[in-house]
């Protein structure tokens, strides 16, 4: 059985794998490999609760195996961060936990809860758009971090934009 449960201090150690693993597969979204750290997971974790940031934990038959962290600029409500383990997809975790973003936005009459993606995240690309959403209006310009490979270019408009 799923629940989905604030993410109290006493979970912390549960679910900062999680957290370093969501790390690892943000920065292979940019070519740049790195090993999970979950004491990195966990001050991050402890970081979003001492900013009162909204969070929740994913167990599913006795397996914490997802989480979400909201941040809220009333009435906007932003997901930080959300990760399932693979082996957990596809079985309506990262939808329960969205629905709790969803509800907080809606407790400040909002429709709609706002996300960063990274363009190569198929995955939550797809996901979000399986519940209504679309791209907004952001484009991240930057420079490339250390080490990065931009592999790609992505067209915005009459634009390339090197990826």
């Amino acid at each position: 059985m799923l629940k989905i449960a604030p993410l109290s201090e006493e979970l912390i150690p549960e679910i900062a794998p999680l957290a370093a693993q969501f790390r690892v597969t943000l920065q292979a979204f940019r070519g740049i490999t790195v090993e999970p750290n979950a004491a990195a997971g966990a001050e991050e974790l402890r970081e979003y609760r001492d900013a009162g940031f909204p969070m929740f934990a994913a167990n599913l038959d006795g397996t914490y195996c997802g989480y979400l962290v909201c941040r809220v600029d009333e009435p906007c409500v932003w997901v930080e961060s959300i990760f399932v383990l693979p082996a957990y997809r596809r079985q309506g975790v990262a939808a329960a936990l969205y629905q709790q973003a969803e509800e907080i936005a809606a407790s400040f009459g909002e429709d709609t809860v706002y996300n960063y993606v990274h363009p190569n995240n198929a995955p939550m690309i797809a996901f979000l758009k399986s519940k209504g959403y679309t791209v907004l209006n952001l484009i991240e310009i930057r420079k490339p971090y250390r080490g990065e490979r931009l592999t790609q270019q992505i067209p915005v408009g009459e634009n390339r934009f090197d990826y």
